[in-house]
């Protein structure tokens, strides 16, 4: 089926890599559909797949809010985690979405990104983890911050006890997971042309009353800027993990 291209504005047919023949711009993937295209066929086992948000602080219309975007999505919240593995080798992998409340980080966002990072220490297996956030989820309140704590606590642990954590960014990947977990991974890869930082170009201009330069909080700046290890294209990137998981772990230098 033809969709639009908001980029180039052309009507043009989607493969499996999400990614417009015209002018190379980069879809959003489904969790299944990233899943799909790193994993090995039929490895991946879901966790937590039955957690969903609540409303903490009693905002009227968060519940209401909640089930249109399970709805919309097709997603119980705006991550997704599990265990897979890559040309044999065993990953815990979590999957953000933007679909879902623009992949927003409340309290059981959270709580799956930080049992994912566990989940990788306690088997001693690299974690992987897909960003693409707009940030904290304000409709929580003080639970929502909290995460940015515990995801970066988890993080740490990992550090720890040795586990390769490998970042994914992808477009967008902002506000409050930028400032937590996504900048914490061992390697930290990205999607070509994503937008990656904390606050919005707007906002920024408007508080330094400066013009940001040209590219300014895309993937090829921040990797200019050190903030990225390296771009990757889809295409390239289960050939990439692969070859991090092997080189990260006592049996890849085995098998060197």
């Amino acid at each position: 089926m033809a969709v639009l291209c908001p980029q180039c504005q052309k009507e043009v047919e989607l493969d499996a890599l999400g990614i417009c023949p015209s002018c190379s711009y980069y879809f959003p993937l489904t969790p299944k559909q990233r899943i799909s295209l790193i994993a090995d066929p039929s490895s991946f086992v879901e966790m937590a797949g039955e957690m969903r948000s609540v409303n903490p602080i009693s905002l009227e219309g968060y519940e209401d809010k909640l089930k249109e975007n399970e709805k919309k999505s097709s997603l119980n919240d705006a991550v997704t985690i599990g265990r897979c593995t890559i040309e044999g080798d065993p990953v815990v992998v979590g999957v953000m979405s933007f679909s879902f409340m623009g992949g927003s980080m409340g309290s059981v966002v959270g709580e799956k990104i930080t049992q994912a990072m566990l989940e990788g220490a306690l088997s001693n297996q690299p974690v992987i983890l897909f960003t693409a956030s707009g940030g904290a989820r304000m409709q929580e309140g003080i639970f929502s911050l909290m995460q940015m704590a515990k995801t970066a606590s988890a993080a740490a642990l990992l550090e720890e006890t040795h586990t390769p954590l490998f970042l994914v960014l992808t477009n967008p990947t902002t506000g409050g997971v930028t400032a937590s977990f996504a900048m914490l991974g061992d390697v930290i890869l990205a999607e070509p042309g994503a937008i990656i930082g904390f606050a919005g170009p707007r906002v920024i201009e408007g508080t330094i009353k400066e013009k940001l330069p040209e590219g300014f909080q895309r993937s090829e700046f921040q990797m200019q800027k050190g903030f990225v290890d390296a771009m990757v294209e889809r295409s390239q990137l289960r050939e990439t993990l692969s070859f991090l998981i092997k080189t990260h772990s006592k049996r890849g230098f085995e098998h060197a």
